[in-house]
């Protein structure tokens, strides 16, 4: 109902003082890349789909531009978002640009991938086409300590890579082919979005490096480098309107330290007091993904 009232209001003063300037509809996809709140800050499809609607729903928009800054993440949200992208862009039949900041890696370029064209300072960190797991292993710790682990299964491949045990040649052959079937969809959609713009060895594209913004312009992983302020105004002219979308306000009583602020000033950057621990291993996660890139 607000959509169509906004597009009615829209219409009646394009009629009565004529085309109004352009307006680029702007996203902000900020953080890692995770199903539901496990990160202070992370990106997901429920967290940005509504998000998304509006901006391809904007009276008159002229195109979506995504600001993208992440070091990846979960493939499959990754890969979700770009889809409800690419669909929303061709449902509404409006263009979309991405621009890379510090980083568009990993996931975070599978999301730069959304993009009609993807724009990158020279010193923004771009690629990292691949797949990484890790994790670790306590059998010798537990071990040392005298500890009995006991651990019953119905399905023999069930406890795969379990970290209490010795690690098995064949769950790290199992987990090696899982991967390259995820590294092989990255490969074919980056093919696809960026076809012939690719210009560097297929090899070392899909080395899992990570490329500047200026290497990634020879590579033709991106287009070129440009901020979204300058590259827009480049485009649409510089009366354009950037409307960001998504970005909620605090609260007042949030501003003034009330209500729940007074609870996160309690609780911290981890939620309750009990979570803390769970909070803390959460914290430590999500820098480590970051730090990948020496950010």
């Amino acid at each position: 109902m607000a959509s169509k009232f906004s597009r009615f209001v829209y219409e009646f003063k394009r009629k009565l003082f004529g085309d109004p300037p352009p307006t680029v509809a702007v996203v902000r996809l900020y953080g890692v890349i995770a199903p539901g709140q496990r990160f202070r800050q992370s990106v997901n499809l429920a967290a940005v789909a509504e998000t998304l609607e509006q901006a391809f729903s904007l009276p008159g928009v002229a195109a979506v531009a995504l600001q993208i800054n992440s070091p990846g993440g979960s493939p499959v949200q990754s890969d979700m978002i770009t889809k409800r992208i690419r669909a929303l862009a061709r449902e509404k039949d409006v263009p979309v640009l991405a621009f890379a900041e510090d980083v568009a890696a990993s996931g975070g370029y599978m999301l730069a991938l959304a993009g009609d064209e993807i724009y990158a300072n020279e010193s923004s960190l771009v690629g990292s086409i691949g797949v990484i797991a890790s994790g670790f292993g306590f059998d010798k710790a537990i071990e040392k300590l005298g500890i009995d682990r006991r651990l019953y299964t119905a399905g023999e491949n069930k406890s795969m890579l379990d970290p209490f045990q010795e690690e098995k040649e064949q769950d790290v052959e199992r987990l090696k082919e899982i991967q390259a079937d995820v590294h092989e969809h990255f490969k074919a959609l980056v093919r696809d979005r960026r076809g012939k713009r690719l210009k560097g060895l297929r090899g070392r594209l899909f080395s899992g490096d990570v490329f500047t913004g200026a290497e990634a312009v020879k590579l033709g992983l991106v287009d070129g480098i440009g901020d979204a302020r300058t590259v827009l105004r480049d485009r649409f002219g510089d009366k354009v309107r950037l409307r960001l979308v998504g970005e909620r306000k605090p609260r007042i009583g949030t501003m003034l330290g009330l209500g729940r602020g007074t609870d996160s000033q309690i609780q911290g950057d981890f939620g309750r007091v009990d979570d803390l621990p769970r909070g803390l291993l959460a914290a430590i996660e999500e820098r480590l993904f970051w730090n990948r890139f020496g950010l």
